[in-house]
């Protein structure tokens, strides 16, 4: 955690910022793109983060999407909140079609199973998200569907 991380966990609970979302990620990929893909806003956050690189279920071409991501023994947690909006991320979908993605971290690319995780195992993870970032729980409460969480483990380089 960073000295920003405070800050960004009360921005991330102001109950209007979902609708900030397409400018937060334009602002993202401005910093990745100045910055050499060397920093992004949750580094700046001081928050961990991969970048998920997934093909698109219906293009097949493939996708980026930062995320803040849970590190565990074994891989990353991250979980298809989208601030707690109605709507599922995109990338939920495809990596649901796909059952696999690679994991851009620290500018290295690993080929990752992506495996979402149900019962006890989602409860487990869960917890382990909120460690992270508080804010999930408030995602929940936001939303009527199922937050979905995966797992990300890797099988190899990519």
């Amino acid at each position: 955690m960073g000295i920003l991380t405070p800050l960004a966990v009360r921005i991330g609970s102001i109950s209007w910022m979902p609708r900030l979302l397409p400018q937060i990620v334009t602002v993202d990929r401005t910093i990745q793109r100045l910055s050499g893909h060397r920093l992004t806003l949750l580094d700046i956050a001081g928050l961990p983060n991969v970048t998920l690189v997934v093909k698109g279920r219906k293009s097949g071409i493939e996708r980026e999407t930062q995320l803040l991501a849970a590190p565990t023994e074994d891989g990353w947690l991250v979980a298809g909140s989208y601030f707690g909006s109605a709507a599922m991320p995109q990338w939920v979908g495809n990596v649901r079609a796909a059952d696999e993605a690679t994991v851009r971290h620290h500018g290295t690319d690993t080929l990752c199973g992506a495996v979402e995780l149900t019962g006890a195992a989602r409860s487990a993870a869960w917890d382990r998200l909120l460690e992270v970032w508080p804010n999930f729980d408030l995602y929940e409460r936001r939303t009527d569907r199922t937050i979905p969480v995966f797992a990300l483990q890797p099988r190899g380089r990519a």
